[in-house]
């Protein structure tokens, strides 16, 4: 970065409701300014180091750039969180980066904002830096949907649950998972329902396991689809897959990109006493699939940020 830019802080897992708030100050301000709008953000969750724990992720970094360049960002700029950076004090973090390196004239960030070492800096101790600096600052307030308020945490635990659904007005779009087709074992070709097996990146958080109205997005198009996340127990199976049957499509879809929005959850995930009774409900579940787009027109674009 070599001018001054509008900076939005965040690690935007997500990107709901909340961070779309910030994201349209950020935005806003730039154009005020006339200087570009940066989102600022880490290649891994803070928390793996600092909490010394797994945080599963809501979508990967190709998704999170995407979303935050749909959200009004002219660039994207993912700094290494490693021990240094963990341990850094915030005014250095400030000054050095923010400032130093992406020249910030006007930083953005929520009101629960925290960084540096220990999480000692705060939104408003931010705000009174810099001031001192000359530099503007904005603290964006919680966002709630029916008074609850929204967060990645509350999202990953409505999408460990199946629901999807109430996920989608915290997100404000649905929940989504991305991955590339490969080769699955050919199951449902056999049954006459032709799946796409969905290879998803192992730091992704997956939905509960169970059937769900999807819209698969392909570079062929938008397809309404019957979503199965389990380990196919009628038949033995013992890896967890992810298995869209992307109804009125055909063709070859091994080695493309899918973005798998998903709608609705439809039911658990069963073991059937007979391949004809597991096919049976299959088709059940596409007619539902069916009704479902037949009572939600538009979603086909409605969808695609």
């Amino acid at each position: 970065m070599k001018q001054p830019t509008v900076v939005a802080l965040g690690f935007f897992d997500g990107v709901h409701l909340g961070h779309a708030a910030l994201l349209r100050k950020a935005r806003a301000q730039a154009d005020v300014l006339g200087i570009p709008a940066v989102a600022m953000t880490f290649d891994i969750h803070p928390d793996e180091l600092v909490r010394g724990k797994s945080v599963p992720l809501l979508y990967p970094r190709e998704e999170r750039q995407r979303l935050l360049k749909a959200h009004g960002m002219d660039d994207v700029v993912f700094l290494h969180f490693d021990r240094d950076m963990m341990q850094m004090p915030w005014e250095r973090f400030l000054d050095d980066y923010l400032i130093g390196t992406l020249h910030a004239a006007c930083l953005v960030c929520g009101y629960d904002y925290r960084f540096g070492y220990r999480g000692e800096g705060t939104a408003q101790m931010l705000q009174k830096a810099c001031r001192d600096r000359g530099l503007g600052c904005e603290v964006i307030e919680k966002v709630e949907v029916n008074g609850e308020t929204v967060s990645s945490t509350r999202i990953r635990q409505l999408i460990s649950d199946g629901d999807v659904a109430k996920a989608r007005q915290f997100l404000g779009h649905f929940p989504f998972l991305s991955g590339t087709v490969i080769h699955g074992s050919g199951l449902g070709r056999t049954l006459g329902t032709p799946t796409a097996n969905l290879q998803i990146p192992p730091e992704i958080l997956l939905p509960k396991s169970g059937v769900y109205i999807s819209l698969a997005h392909t570079p062929q198009g938008s397809f309404p689809a019957v979503t199965n996340i389990g380990r196919r127990p009628t038949v033995g199976g013992t890896e967890l897959t992810v298995e869209p049957w992307l109804l009125d499509y055909s063709g070859d879809l091994y080695g493309q990109p899918i973005r798998l929005a998903l709608c609705e959850f439809l039911r658990p995930e069963q073991k059937f006493d007979t391949l004809a009774d597991l096919k049976a409900e299959i088709l059940r579940n596409a007619r539902q699939t069916v009704a479902y787009f037949e009572t939600h027109p538009g979603l086909e674009t409605e969808e695609q940020i």
